[in-house]
């Protein structure tokens, strides 16, 4: 598209009918969301375990240069008991978009004729909107070889990649089941030296305050820090600005002081029964004051107080060797006594091979001429 729609679409599209779609012997129905709908919708991502922030018209709201759809399919009582929201980005220079259904499906896994209707919607979107591909990267672990089986049988193909972060989600993550327990029982599983480092912190002065947007450039100025110090490519001030106003209650900015002085932050997403702890960074000079520690107690004290089931960490590299440069991530999320959890991963159904092709290679060379330009412009402040 030429120019960006709006996000719910029109009246006139919220109903389709598809007939003996793919291997499904009877009529596949499925709608998408409207806005007389969308608070439904909601409803029903928040309130499912596979429910996800990305999942949300929030979040799609977050990113304006991408149209957002969601596809839902219901049950016999007349309740949506499946989703699947895709953003959908023309790509430069193919003339086709890229569709990408961020840790979706929201649906029983083990659901064949679910998931088909919700691909049946992708794929009429996929037709009206020329994407040359349906790209998901579903909330669900690896171990479920069924629900990857049933992926292959639709037609998706595995991305192929390494163990750091070159997909657009972390494919490795740490999960902290909160579900039930106090904060006494959540800190009896930290290592013992992970909460003598909270300690550390709070006796050095530090503290931990929820902020709003007046502080989001210090928040910034420490993530271009914290990138340019890690080698990884930071957003902009706007983005994280943007990010408060369009999550609203769901998210949440921590920063942590020393003397009126701030030294790190972080930025936290609550919704469903999940937190997840989605940026860090902090200044070179103050990590012996152990901000960070805290900061990670306070956020998994918020999903506490949420009564939430987890806490996820996000990403960490999946190559555990400690001469892995990524190893230092690992091991600070692994002392507060998460699981490793492997996702199935990106996961493409590829409709125009071609295109496929040419876009991966460009976007790989893009991505890697990006990192180098971004670090050399700011390699200064590493030294600071």
């Amino acid at each position: 598209p030429k120019s960006v729609p709006p996000p719910l679409g029109h009246q006139g599209e919220a109903l389709y009918r598809c007939i003996h779609y793919n291997d499904l012997e009877s009529d596949t129905m499925y709608e998408l969301i409207t806005q007389e709908t969308l608070a439904e919708y909601e409803a029903f991502v928040q309130s499912h375990p596979k429910g996800n922030f990305a999942q949300s018209y929030l979040w799609g709201k977050q990113k304006p240069m991408w149209v957002w759809k969601a596809i839902a399919v219901r049950g016999d009582d007349g309740k949506i008991k499946g989703s699947l929201a895709v953003m959908i980005r023309k790509m430069p220079m193919v003339g086709r978009t890229l569709m990408y259904g961020c840790r979706g499906p929201v649906c029983d896994l083990d659901a064949r004729d679910t998931f088909g209707q919700l691909l049946a919607g992708a794929k009429a979107l996929a037709k009206e909107y020329k994407s040359y591909v349906i790209k998901i990267d579903p909330d669900v672990p690896s171990s479920n070889t069924g629900f990857y089986n049933l992926l292959r049988s639709f037609g998706f193909e595995s991305k192929e990649g390494g163990k750091n972060f070159e997909a657009i989600q972390p494919r490795y993550v740490f999960r902290l089941n909160v579900e039930g327990k106090t904060e006494e029982e959540i800190q009896a599983g930290f290592h013992q030296k992970w909460r003598y480092n909270i300690r550390v912190a709070q006796k050095k002065g530090v503290e931990v305050k929820i902020c709003g947007k007046e502080m989001v450039p210090a928040f910034a100025d420490l993530m271009l820090t914290t990138g340019v110090r890690d080698g990884f490519v930071t957003r902009q001030p706007e983005y994280f600005a943007h990010m408060l106003d369009n999550l609203g209650e769901h998210c949440r900015l921590y920063m942590a002081f020393h003397e009126d002085r701030p030294i790190a932050g972080t930025l936290a997403i609550h919704y469903g029964d999940k937190v997840w702890y989605l940026y860090g960074a902090s200044s070179n000079e103050d990590r012996n004051l152990m901000p960070n520690y805290l900061l990670q107690w306070r956020m998994i004290q918020w999903a506490i107080e949420e009564k939430c089931r987890i806490y996820d960490f996000r990403g960490v590299s999946g190559d555990v060797s400690e001469d892995n440069p990524l190893y230092g991530l690992y091991r600070f999320k692994k002392g507060f006594g998460g699981d490793f959890t492997e996702f199935v991963g990106e996961m493409d159904l590829v409709l125009n091979r071609p295109v496929y092709a040419f876009v991966e290679k460009g976007t790989s060379i893009f991505k890697d001429l990006r990192k180098s330009v971004y670090l050399i412009k700011n390699r200064g402040r590493k030294e600071k």
